[in-house]
C-alpha cells in the first residue's frame, strides 16, 4: 500500500491531493491567483486530516515540476523538498503539461481527438505547450511557442486536435474556424498527477532532493528596479 502526496502550484491553481494505491483519498484546490504560499500548508493539513493519513505515513512526495509560473513552481518545489527532508521521503517530479493532458482525459465529457495539446499561458501570444497522443505518448516535447495562424499546421492536417489549458484561449481566434481544431476548458489539478506519480513510484524514479530544481523552460528574467 503506497501513499503519495501530490502538489500542483504551476499556475493560478493551488491543488493538493493524497493518493492511496493509485486512487484519490483526499483533494483540496482553489483557483484564486498566486496565493499558494498561504494555501499550500493549510491544504496539506486538510488532506491529511480528511484521509486519515499522517505525513509520516507517506511513501513519497510528488510535485508538478513545470513549465509554468516561476513563483508557483518555486513554492511547490520548496514545499515538496522541505517535506522530503523533514520526513526522509523520496521526491517525484511530474511533467506539468503531461499532467494537464491527464486532467483532460479524466474530464467527464470529452472528445477523443488524435492529438492533445495542453497549453499554459506565458506572456503576450506565447504559450508553454507540448503534443501528446490520446494515450499520453509524447509527440512533441514541452516548448515555448509564439502562436500565429500557422502554428500546429501539421498537427491540424493530421486529424482532430484538442487545445486546452489556460493558454488555449489565445488560439481560439486563430484556429476556431479550422475543422480539426477543438477546444476544451480544463484546469490543472493534482488529480492529473496521480497515474504519473504512481508509475514513477513503481519504477523508483526519484529525484535527488538536494539538486532538484523546477523546469522553467525559459530563462527567468528579473526586471531591474526603476529606482536603480
Amino acid at each position: 500500500m503506497a501513499y503519495i502526496l501530490c502538489i500542483e502550484t504551476s499556475t493560478t491553481v493551488c491543488s493538493v491531493a493524497i493518493v492511496q494505491d493509485g486512487r484519490l483519498a483526499s483533494l483540496r484546490e482553489v483557483n484564486a491567483g498566486y496565493r499558494h504560499a498561504e494555501n499550500i500548508t493549510v491544504f496539506i493539513g486538510q488532506v491529511c486530516h480528511e484521509s486519515g493519513i499522517a505525513l509520516n505515513q507517506l511513501d513519497a512526495i510528488a510535485v508538478s515540476k513545470g513549465p509554468g509560473s516561476y513563483t508557483g513552481l518555486r513554492i511547490g518545489a520548496s514545499t515538496a523538498k522541505g517535506l522530503c527532508y523533514a520526513l526522509q521521503k523520496p521526491l517525484l517530479a511530474i511533467d506539468t503539461l503531461k499532467s494537464l493532458a491527464g486532467c483532460y482525459l479524466q474530464s467527464p465529457i470529452k472528445d477523443f481527438p488524435s492529438l492533445l495539446i495542453p497549453m499554459l499561458d506565458a506572456r503576450r501570444m506565447e504559450v508553454y505547450c507540448a503534443v501528446f497522443d490520446n494515450a499520453l505518448k509524447e509527440i512533441r516535447p514541452p516548448e515555448a511557442v509564439v502562436i500565429n495562424e500557422n502554428s500546429f499546421e501539421g498537427e491540424l492536417m493530421s486529424g482532430p486536435v484538442v487545445f486546452f489549458g489556460d493558454g488555449a484561449e489565445k488560439c481560439k481566434p486563430l484556429f476556431e474556424k479550422k475543422s480539426n481544431a477543438l477546444f476544451a476548458e480544463v484546469l490543472l489539478s493534482a488529480t492529473g498527477m496521480i497515474p504519473l506519480a504512481e508509475e514513477k513510484f513503481s519504477r523508483n524514479e526519484f529525484e535527488d532532493v538536494s539538486l532538484f530544481e523546477p523546469f522553467y523552460l525559459k530563462e527567468v528574467v528579473i526586471g531591474k528596479s526603476s529606482q536603480g
